[in-house]
């Protein structure tokens, strides 16, 4: 009479085991990174959505950019509905639509995360930028240093 065991070792199973958490290991940091660019693409997608209803309203408007912190842009959904969401990965700022007016034209952003925009109509070189407000480097290692310098568009 024969004796069929039907199954797997006890050693098998461990090298399947094994393998999986190697896959695993390699497969997660990749996965992490994935998220980062995704939402870094969101951000620099929205930076050209706000950049584009800017210049339209500087054409509605006969050559006058916003003069406020871009809540204009927003009133009945005229030319956004809403200024969308800055996520900052790997820069500890905090995911926020908030927008910050210059100050100084033409000084560094403040770092604070969200949005800078530049609405003094007295310096017409730096006048109707609209960056993002975070000096860290992107992902593929360009920076925002000043206002007139930008996180890479897409």
């Amino acid at each position: 009479m024969k004796n069929n065991k039907k199954g797997f070792t006890l050693i098998e199973l461990m090298i399947v085991v094994a393998i999986i958490g190697i896959l695993a290991a390699i497969a997660i940091p990749k996965f992490a990174d994935l998220i980062n660019k995704s939402k870094e693409g969101a951000t620099k997608g929205s930076l050209s959505s706000v950049r584009s209803a800017i210049q339209v309203y500087y054409g509605d408007n006969e050559g006058w950019f916003p003069a406020d912190t871009l809540a204009c842009l927003t009133v009945n959904a005229k030319y956004i509905s809403a200024v969308p969401v800055a996520k900052l990965p790997n820069t500890g700022h905090a995911d926020v639509a908030t927008v910050t007016t210059v100050v100084i034209p033409g000084a560094a952003v403040s770092d604070a995360g969200g949005w800078n925009y530049a609405n003094a109509s007295t310096t017409l070189s730096t006048w109707g930028n609209f960056v993002v407000n975070c000096n860290h480097e992107d992902i593929k290692g360009q920076e925002s240093a000043t206002v007139t310098e930008v996180w890479s568009a897409i």
